[in-house]
């Protein structure tokens, strides 16, 4: 296996991309799946690739959640969505400096070394500006797909934006497998639309 070139796995954001967004959640049944989540992360699995969730905790370091109730959320995630090859979660606030919370690439990084990929064999998949710079820092590649709190200024900085997860699993399929050249186009259509 190369240490460039080809996609070997699809990382995403949990709150906002994989599940409905529900600030600081530690109630597992509040989980509820984006809409087209299992079918988009069907593909990934069909295509054999592995897959995983990195997600910004604070409400740990705010007081607001305990590990366990994160750690009861994403056992929810996964009863909902199947199992995923990793996790890595950052339990800091933005002020505590770590470099595993986004935007910074430390769980990127944590996720490729357990899977023993390269950053550049990885795409990480997120609704806002800090899921990209993740990526662009770590050296994966990423698609944005934008929802409501997802800022004008996010959506233009993004190289590759998708309407919702199965278009942007399309696009990193498509490329990886040479059905666009191997790049990403920005979709034109999509810039006005605020999903």
């Amino acid at each position: 296996m190369g240490g460039t070139g080809t996609l070997k796995a699809v990382l995403f954001d949990r709150d906002g991309t994989l599940v409905v967004d529900v600030p600081y959640n530690g109630n597992p049944q509040l989980v509820r799946p984006m809409d087209s989540a299992r079918s988009a992360l069907e593909q990934v699995r069909r295509a054999g690739l592995a897959t995983g969730v990195l997600s910004n905790q604070s409400g740990v370091a705010r007081g607001l959640l305990t590990l366990n109730q994160v750690h009861a959320v994403n056992r929810r995630v996964e009863e909902l969505l199947g199992p995923f090859d990793v996790w890595e979660i950052c339990p800091h606030g933005p002020a505590d400096g770590c470099t595993c919370r986004k935007p910074a690439p430390g769980m990127i990084l944590a996720a490729c070394s357990t899977l023993g990929l390269h950053p550049s064999q990885v795409a990480f998949v997120g609704d806002i500006g800090a899921d990209v710079e993740a990526a662009t820092a770590a050296g994966s590649r990423s698609v944005l797909v934008p929802t409501h709190v997802t800022r004008p200024e996010e959506i233009e900085a993004a190289g590759v934006v998708a309407e919702n997860l199965l278009a942007a699993v399309g696009l990193l399929l498509d490329a990886a497998t040479g059905t666009t050249g191997g790049e990403f186009q920005k979709p034109d259509a999509r810039q006005d639309s605020p999903v």
